[in-house]
């Protein structure tokens, strides 16, 4: 299981978004971009599907851009991973009569692992992930003094 370069980019996005939450100005595509150094127009694809999720709101106009639909405390990682993965992480479910036993134990193991996975990112959300890097940048600090 690894992260992939989509859900990467999608929460650096979204952290970038949480970071200027309590602004309340919307972020344009390029400055988020620039900051999180992501192609602008796979950001753009990125963040219109987390606006069909309502994870996301645009903002229209000179002043326009993206803000959080809500507050980075009540987004889960879960669901931010499950709005961009969609329908790629749903596997295709095969004729059971046709699986052999060892197929079936993998797949057992496998969907046990990805329950676990699910776990654990329910219990995160994006200020979670937000206080984990303002407490990193303050190590970072304290080391070069």
């Amino acid at each position: 299981m690894e992260l992939s370069c989509k859900s990467e980019y999608a929460l650096l996005a979204l952290l970038e978004l949480a970071a200027h939450y309590n602004s309340a100005e919307p972020l344009q595509i390029r400055q988020i971009a620039a900051q999180q150094n992501i192609p602008d127009r796979y950001l753009e694809q990125l963040l219109a599907t987390l606006r069909r999720c309502g994870i996301v709101r645009s903002q229209r106009g000179a002043r326009g851009g993206y803000i959080l639909a809500r507050e980075p405390w009540k987004i889960t990682l879960f669901e931010a991973m499950s709005c961009i993965e969609g329908a790629d992480s749903q596997q295709t479910e095969h004729n059971a009569a046709t699986r052999t036993m060892e197929s079936m134990v993998i797949r057992e193991i496998w969907q046990e692992a990805d329950r676990a996975t699910a776990s654990v990112m329910q219990k995160y959300t994006l200020q979670d992930l937000a206080e984990k890097r303002d407490a990193r940048r303050q190590l970072d600090i304290m080391y070069y003094i």
